[in-house]
């Protein structure tokens, strides 16, 4: 991914070319390789690069050949390689994912937008036709980061960018762009195109679905979109906490990376023999023509990555389920002092006071540094299983089957202001990109049309267990479809996937979170949170407890008013009868962060 500063309206952009240039340097981080600036007629466009696909020649905004359609994307587009067979007759001039956008315009409108299966934000420029025309458009769940702004000194003019930051100094009305939609300068409108057959809008009245589970369907939807994420010509590896949704991703990874390894070593067999005069000479135990440079000893192995407090759940998982897929592992201890002292730098690149999403940001960057340190540029993450399979152990309190199914709905379209912008943010302040096969669209349709009956769930005296013994715990479904061995290995040990749910941010261990509260109450004192509502009123973005306000003082420190609109507070249902603390501690089944089962 990148970070793209877009504005369109302008009188005289080229005069304003040095002062977007700075703007857009506050989002480098995002893109660390390169960067680049077009300045046309009315429109400025910056973009900051991290180079993943087409490293050599993907420099962007990319240009058509007649010069007139401009092009600034943050995002990796999987289907690039079937989509430019839709372009006949179009020479392109790198070999970017992206560049792909520009011929899909001149044939196909705005429309294109449907057409992309990937993650994306991005902003072209249509300088054909009077007056010039902008599009820009967000991935369907809001993977990448998206701001769009209003600068009340030049009325006419709109601004786009992956940050906040880059508009804060420029922007006196700031949202976030919703998801699933596109903008058009022609009729200065914003529409939605990514209408899914789960998708309800906004009407609280949709039955559940009934379509029965499909265990291998939903196992098989889930390994092609961690195959098609693999698309990358530079280092890579996987986020693995040792829970059940990092854990699978890792697995399916590994497996891929293996068939690939394989395929390219039996490639350069091939070559080798084809070089050789005669038949070859059989080695190793009649295996065949080996090459000495590429043993089974230097076949590519998949690098996982896991952080935690000292013998953390999570680390203590991780280390168990790396042995198990036989990746390269790398774990990273950081103290509690050092997650508190990274929470102001966590804040700024997150850009939002939302308790949950900060305390889990905070150590996933703190890990995403020490990545970036080894060379590796992308990685796997387990991102939205919890809110498409409804897995938060919350959810177990659901009154009936509809009122689960509406959640994970909610949960779904807000994924933006919470883990996606997390899993963006935190990783991308290192340039570092992090890809979410679980919000794949093709898994979404699948998954979220699966019988709600089937997502259910229990704790307690009253779980279930199935035929086989297993027990009818959160993401039933999910465990169920991969407790198999189609090649002959399972897939993960029983007691990884059968774990028990843990926050993120209780897995690294429970001190953590403990510490921010300390942090917090020695740091906000009882009179000034009594008068919390005075400084802030009282919406629901009011801090209701000490942590929050701690956090929100922060925010406020680095960011306008206009800024905290974006931000959106991740809450449990408290109608369900549960505590406002996101913590999955705070809920009364959490009993412990390990499964049962045999090491199989």
């Amino acid at each position: 991914m990148c970070g793209i500063l877009v504005v369109h309206g302008l009188d005289k952009p080229a005069s304003h070319r040095a002062r977007f240039i700075a703007l857009s340097k506050k989002q480098r981080h995002r893109g660390p390789d390169w960067s680049g600036c077009f300045v046309g007629g009315q429109s400025l466009l910056v973009h900051e690069r991290l180079a993943i696909v087409g490293v050599d020649t993907g420099a962007q905004p990319l240009v058509s050949d007649d010069g007139k359609v401009i092009l600034a994307v943050n995002g990796e587009i999987y289907n690039h390689i079937p989509l430019r067979a839709k372009a006949p007759g179009y020479k392109f001039k790198t070999h970017s994912d992206c560049e792909v956008i520009i011929p899909l315009y001149k044939k196909y409108g705005k429309e294109l937008c449907g057409m992309l299966d990937g993650m994306f934000s991005f902003a072209l420029l249509d300088e054909s036709v009077t007056p010039p025309r902008l599009i820009a458009a967000r991935d369907p769940i809001g993977i990448t980061t998206l701001y769009q702004g209003r600068n009340s000194q030049y009325p006419g003019a709109v601004y786009f960018s992956s940050e906040l930051k880059s508009l804060v100094g420029e922007c006196d009305e700031i949202i976030a762009f919703p998801p699933g939609h596109v903008y058009d300068s022609a009729d200065n409108s914003t529409t939605r195109y990514f209408q899914p057959s789960w998708w309800d809008g906004d009407q609280d009245d949709v039955a559940p679905p009934t379509t029965a589970i499909d265990y291998k369907l939903l196992r098989e939807t889930l390994e092609a979109a961690v195959r098609k994420r693999l698309m990358s010509e530079v280092p890579y590896g996987v986020l693995l906490s040792g829970g059940l949704d990092s854990s699978l991703i890792a697995s399916i990874a590994a497996r891929e990376t293996e068939k690939v390894a394989k395929a390219q070593f039996e490639q350069r067999q091939r070559k080798l023999a084809e070089q050789t005069s005669g038949p070859p000479t059989p080695t190793n135990g009649g295996t065949g023509l080996i090459d000495e440079d590429a043993t089974l000893a230097s076949w590519p192995q998949l690098h996982s990555f896991s952080i935690g407090l000292e013998n953390s759940p999570d680390l203590l998982a991780a280390r168990k389920a790396a042995h198990f897929l036989g990746t390269i592992h790398h774990e990273y201890v950081f103290t509690v002092q050092e997650g508190l002292d990274a929470i102001p730098e966590v804040i700024y690149h997150l850009e939002t006071f939302d308790v949950t999403t900060v305390r889990a940001s905070t150590p996933m960057y703190l890990l995403s540094r020490k990545i970036k340190a080894m060379g590796v540029k992308m990685v796997l993450s387990g991102e939205g299983s919890d809110e498409i399979l409804g897995g938060y152990l919350y959810f177990h309190a659901a009154p009936d089957k509809k009122a689960f199914h509406q959640e994970t709905v909610k949960r779904v379209k807000d994924l933006h202001t919470a883990d996606c912008l997390r899993a963006n943010k935190s990783t991308m302040a290192w340039g570092l990109e992090a890809r979410v096969p679980f919000l794949d669209k093709a898994f979404l349709e699948v998954a979220m049309n699966v019988d709600t009956s089937e997502k259910l769930f229990s704790k307690g005296a009253a779980q279930e267990v199935d035929e086989d013994g297993c027990p009818k715990m959160e993401k039933y479904i999910l465990r169920k479809a991969f407790d198999c061995k189609p090649d002959g290995k399972p897939y993960l040990p029983k007691s990884i996937l059968w774990r028990q749910k843990e926050q993120f941010s209780d897995g690294v261990g429970y001190s953590w979170i403990d510490g921010i509260k300390d942090q917090a109450n020695s740091s906000v004192s009882d009179e000034d949170f009594a008068k919390r509502r005075e400084r802030w009123g009282n919406s629901v973005d009011c801090p209701d407890t000490k942590e929050a306000y701690f956090i929100r003082e922060i925010f406020d420190g680095m960011f306008p008013e206009a800024a905290a609109k974006t931000a959106v507070r991740w809450i449990p249902r408290a109608d369900w009868g549960c505590a406002s603390d996101p913590s999955g501690r705070s809920v009364s089944i959490h009993n412990s962060a390990y499964g049962q089962g045999d090491e199989e």
